[in-house]
């Protein structure tokens, strides 16, 4: 095989450490949601905002990867907001416990 044959791939993604915080206006950037969109997530729940409005609101890095997985639960299974709030709180907690078995097992 020749360097004319060999395919490139190429990833493009966004990698956030849990102690980074976000901006609004970042997050919609990243999640490639209008504000309007996150505003309706934070008031179901789905991400929670640090501050008291929307202009001075910041979000931890975790807040991407909910709404990502908000954006896969309500395309590929219809589940509403408020049902994706729910879902997301109930997978947090089963991965919390998962961890704390895992420390008993070990």
């Amino acid at each position: 095989m020749t360097s004319k044959d060999t395919k490139k791939a190429v990833l493009v993604g966004t990698i956030l450490e849990e102690e980074v915080v976000l901006s609004l206006g970042e997050l919609c950037r990243a999640s490639r949601l209008s504000a309007e969109r996150v505003i309706e997530l934070a008031e179901e729940g789905v991400v929670e905002p640090i501050g008291r409005s929307p202009e001075s609101w910041q979000f931890r890095g975790v807040s991407l990867r909910r709404i990502r997985c908000a954006q896969r639960l309500k395309q590929d299974l219809g589940v509403n907001t408020a049902g994706v709030a729910l879902v997301l709180d109930l997978l947090e907690e089963l991965e919390e416990l998962r961890t704390r078995l895992g420390r008993f097992e070990s």
